[in-house]
């Protein structure tokens, strides 16, 4: 472990690891602790906290510095880069304002049908929803919602499926905590194709 350090080290030694440490931070999309830290850019854990504490107090404009808009908070045993909670308003503003226009409701419907059918070709989407869908498709895919699964070797369709970013934005792990379709049916015997070929019964 300590040749690795040393290495490390060697491999960038004009680099202070105060700035190391920042531009890993600035890019962490988790919380980091000292030891992940110090492994990153080849440094003992003491070294590291005090290089953090150096961090923390150049952004919090102790020593006559700027006082950033963001700070070097510690979160569940980890450092991460934080807007300040006073500016949280201002930055809400700036994501509503930038926020995507919502679906339509023709692309809503044809993301449901993905979901719950997927993998799923174009095709047997206009099927289901009796409509052209190759427009509503392309908007799904740019937006990141649904993906390119794979592509039928016989008839060479392109089959659909739903991407990570839609379970994130519905807030859910997985599709099995999509909710059943059968509530919102008038008699709970129709859905999409008659249930066939829906996963795990989710009608």
């Amino acid at each position: 472990m300590e040749q690795e350090l040393h290495a490390r080290q060697a491999a960038h030694p004009d680099l202070p690891v105060d700035r190391q440490l920042e531009a890993i931070l600035m890019i962490a999309d988790e919380p980091q602790s000292l030891v992940s830290l110090g492994a990153a850019v080849g440094a003992p854990v003491p070294a590291v906290r005090q290089a953090i504490e150096r961090l923390v107090a150049d952004f919090d404009g102790v020593d006559g510095t700027v006082r950033r808009g963001f700070e070097l908070r510690e979160v569940g045993g980890g450092w991460r880069f934080y807007v300040r909670r006073e500016l949280d308003d201002v930055v809400e503003q700036f994501v509503e304002a930038e926020r995507p226009a919502r679906l339509s409701q023709a692309a809503l419907e044809t993301l449901a049908v993905v979901a719950y059918k997927q993998p799923i070709t174009r095709s047997q989407i206009a099927s289901i929803r009796a409509v052209n869908v190759d427009g509503v498709v392309r908007t799904l895919v740019a937006r990141g919602l649904i993906e390119e699964s794979f592509t039928d070797a016989e008839t060479g369709a392109i089959n659909y499926v739903t991407s990570d970013l839609l379970l994130q934005q519905l807030g859910i792990n997985s599709l099995d905590e999509l909710p059943l379709i059968s509530p919102l049916l008038e008699d709970g015997a129709d859905g999409f194709g008659h249930n066939e070929g829906i996963p795990d019964g989710r009608v």
